[in-house]
């Protein structure tokens, strides 16, 4: 709580130039200049601050907007959904996608499927998110005009019902393609290191003595193993999500928690920041403990003390 609230105060300028303008500065606009500072509670210390914040916290108030004029809990509410439908879309896509890769990869292990899925990766793995994201619009946005440039849903457009989802979708693709290509790399990797370590166990050759196809053992048997770590290191790069949503939002504008941050640090919103914070280290959190759950379902004789 306490580098929420001060990291937002270590950015250079103040809230009251950066929405107003220096204009709010000139003389004769002293008078006003003081009545935004005291609306805004900015005349108080730090220490004041912060305590006033994490009292207000503690009743679920998340502060007053400087910028949007409205609650800050009300601002999240209307950008979360979009960030929900994107990162919680592409975690699964990058995992299933870069586990099933990986798979086949561990399986056919220095065979030449293999080698163009390792290559393939090893190429993608170093480009960063916003990379990969300004490459997919230049090309499949601006150059060939397969999808919008932007939003995430057609302005005025009165859609609904089906056209309405299907053009959600359209907006979606290029984000949601870029942070899949981004995060199924560490899957990927992880993935064929296990199964090439997996496919030296004996119980193995026992699924093969009982004749069982060589789809049923790479995936019930061989793969079911290779998940355990998988799972957890879709845990470890829940961050690095997070991390990547804000700038793909960015380059795409498209309208969910990354592009709400971006507003808030141009205009040195500081309760909109603190919120976004607090709202992406509860997501880390809440997603962290439901895959603690599900590695006990996946192993069960993971048991966690009381």
């Amino acid at each position: 709580m306490g580098i929420n609230f001060l990291l937002p105060r270590l950015l250079p300028g103040d809230p009251i130039t950066a929405i107003y303008g220096p204009e709010v500065h000139v003389q004769g606009n002293s008078q006003l200049k003081a009545e935004l500072t005291q609306r805004f509670a900015l005349d108080q210390p730090l220490a004041g601050q912060f305590i006033t914040y994490i009292g207000n916290l503690a009743k679920g108030d998340l502060g007053y907007s400087f910028y949007y004029q409205a609650p800050v809990s009300e601002v999240l509410l209307s950008f979360l959904p979009w960030t929900l439908l994107l990162a919680g879309g592409a975690l699964i896509l990058s995992t299933a996608i870069g586990f099933i890769l990986g798979v086949e990869s561990g399986w056919n292990r220095a065979g030449k499927k293999d080698m163009t899925l390792l290559t393939g990766v090893m190429l993608l793995s170093g480009m960063p998110d916003f990379v990969v994201g300004t490459l997919l619009l230049l090309v499949f946005g601006l150059t060939l005009g397969w999808f919008p440039l932007a939003g995430a849903v057609t302005p005025y457009g009165g859609l609904s019902g089906l056209a309405l989802v299907l053009d959600v979708l359209h907006h979606l693709a290029l984000p949601l393609a870029t942070l899949t290509i981004a995060g199924l790399t560490g899957t990927f990797m992880l993935t064929r290191n296990t199964m090439v370590t997996v496919l030296k166990a004996p119980f193995l050759l026992t699924a093969r003595a009982k004749g069982l196809s060589p789809r049923l053992v790479r995936y019930r048997h061989a793969g079911r193993n290779a998940l355990l770590p998988v799972v957890t290191g879709t845990g470890m790069r829940l961050g690095r999500l997070a991390t990547g949503v804000l700038f793909v939002e960015v380059i795409f504008s498209y309208p969910g928690i990354g592009l709400l941050m971006h507003t808030a640090l141009m205009a040195r919103d500081y309760p909109i920041i603190q919120g976004v914070f607090l709202v992406v280290t509860l997501s880390v959190l809440t997603v962290s403990f439901l895959l603690d759950i599900i590695y006990t379902k996946l192993d069960p004789r993971v048991v966690y003390a009381p």
